[in-house]
């Protein structure tokens, strides 16, 4: 079973007291299960950027305390940088790794924001996908107008109340929390002096002005050259190198060049492997050319899943083999995608290839994000049949734990269904369209899937025979027996597809 492992990416509006940054870190770092993986400061900024992982209690709780030192050392009163900000600790990101889900991280920040706005009166707002309302997805126009503003005009505009905490600022400002993709933060510097420059750059590649999509940016001076600033938000669909060249190609046009570019923490290798076979013009490259991922892909075969799944424990179970089918299945289509994209004779389709790959690669992790996501309800139901029962008091409250408990263990195998349907739509789509050298890959991965949704549905429906809410039990059956309904529709649209494409059947 995949471990379940969230970063953490706080920003705090400190950089040039290096006291108080070592003290913030430490009390990130004392918090056990936590692993530091970069902090960096920049003086100009103002500004420290500090990486960390571990899994989701340990993540939250470290959050937390660096939001409390934060507030107790910085006083935004006096803080000054070139960077926006609202607060002693500006925004504080969840980004799912493994084993988790996009859900999963939404509900840290709605409890550490509920928390903090409990624990410390710091006004809390929710951005990207936690966000309680679309105006508050993006976090330029959550800390629109920065600090000065917050203080000004929260408790007198309605547009500005908080999701959690008070209607009034104190020193340490408000704090941003949200959930999102992982995101490359990178600058450019230019060979010159003369800031407006970088902001003309910066406003033809940000999306907002009519640039690239998935990109912000500003100008900035700092250590004396004019600087680019930037927040890739979604690596896969804006890559790094055509941002790059379109710096470059702007910079040109006033006569300047990049002198050199900088990353504020960590990189998906993803993203440096695009930028290498881009630039090397690798047309064939595969990531597992590479030395060290090709290391890792051996080491990584799924054994000790298998092993947990074959001992005499309860977890993991039906439920999260199931899920793990799933996966590879998304893997399996995927893959099909890849050697689609990139040949000639498949030009009419790369477009909608691309699409299947990153939607699929998506559901993969999703899937596996299940894997975990059902063992925990599995436990969540036995962990409330131990319950206490010795008064009436506890055996009420027993009882609802255990319906509580029930009910979730549904839930999730059917979402886990939902998104194997998902796997399944995708195969038919790759095999209609993709590389005729892989279409049983894709059918295999269309079955894979297909046996993911119906062990999915073994497991609603043997948790629904305990829920007492039988509107409720019935409703989710419905749903099942639809996707079951629709999957067997998709599978013989693969079937007949792939016997007129290669004389296959499955």
């Amino acid at each position: 079973m995949s471990q379940a492992i969230v970063e953490c990416i706080p920003n705090f509006s400190e950089g040039r007291r290096s006291e108080v940054v070592e003290a913030i870190v430490s009390a990130i770092t004392t918090v056990k299960g936590v692993t530091l993986l970069d902090h960096s400061s920049d003086p100009d900024h103002n500004r420290t950027v500090v990486t960390f992982v571990g899994g989701p209690d340990a993540i939250e709780k470290a959050a937390f305390e660096g939001i409390s030192k934060a507030a107790e050392l910085i006083d935004m009163d006096e803080h000054e940088g070139e960077h926006p900000r609202l607060g002693a600790t500006d925004v504080v990101p969840f980004v799912p790794i493994s084993g988790v889900s996009m859900e999963d991280c939404v509900a840290m920040a709605q409890r550490l924001g509920e928390r903090v706005g409990k624990e410390l009166s710091i006004p809390v707002y929710l951005y990207e996908e936690a966000a309680t309302r679309p105006e508050r997805q993006n976090l330029a126009k959550v800390r629109k107008g920065q600090y000065e503003a917050l203080k000004e005009e929260l408790g007198s505009r309605p547009e500005r109340a908080p999701d959690y905490g008070p209607s009034t600022v104190g020193k340490a400002g408000g704090t941003v929390i949200g959930a999102r993709a992982p995101l490359v933060a990178y600058n450019v510097f230019l060979n010159t002096k003369d800031v407006s420059i970088a902001k003309e750059i910066a406003k033809a590649v940000r999306h907002s002005s009519g640039g690239l999509a998935y990109v912000k940016g500003a100008g900035f001076e700092v250590d004396g050259w004019a600087q680019v600033s930037m927040n890739l938000t979604n690596y896969r669909k804006t890559p790094v190198f055509r941002v790059v060249e379109l710096i470059r190609r702007e910079a040109e046009r006033y006569g300047v060049g990049i002198m050199k570019s900088e990353l504020i923490g960590l990189i998906p290798q993803e993203a440096m492997l695009d930028a290498a076979q881009w630039y090397l013009q690798l047309d064939d490259f595969e990531p597992d050319q590479v030395l060290e991922v090709r290391m890792g892909f051996e080491a990584s075969d799924g054994e000790d899943f298998i092993e947990e799944l074959a001992s005499s424990e309860p977890v993991p179970g039906g439920g999260s083999a199931a899920a793990q089918s799933g996966a590879m299945g998304a893997a399996l289509v995927a893959m099909m995608g890849r050697v689609t994209v990139g040949k000639k004779k498949y030009a009419d389709v790369e477009a909608d290839m691309q699409a299947i790959v990153e939607k699929a690669d998506g559901l993969r992790s999703d899937l596996s994000a299940a894997i975990n996501a059902d063992a925990a309800a599995f436990t969540a139901v036995m962990d409330a049949f131990r319950l206490p029962k010795d008064s009436e008091e506890e055996k009420a409250a027993r009882s609802q734990a255990i319906q509580a408990a029930t009910l979730k263990a549904a839930e999730v195998p059917l979402d886990t269904a939902r998104k194997c349907l998902e796997v399944i739509e995708l195969a038919a789509e790759a095999v209609e369209k993709g590389n005729t050298n892989a279409v049983t890959d894709a059918g295999s991965g269309a079955l894979m899937a297909r046996a993911g949704l119906t062990a999915s549905g073994l497991n609603v429906r043997i948790n629904l025979t305990s829920l007492k809410d039988k509107d409720t039990a019935e409703e989710m059956l419905a749903a099942l027996e639809s996707l079951e309904k629709r999957s067997d529709e998709l599978i013989a649209r693969v079937n007949n597809t792939m016997q007129d494409r290669g004389g296959f059947q499955l």
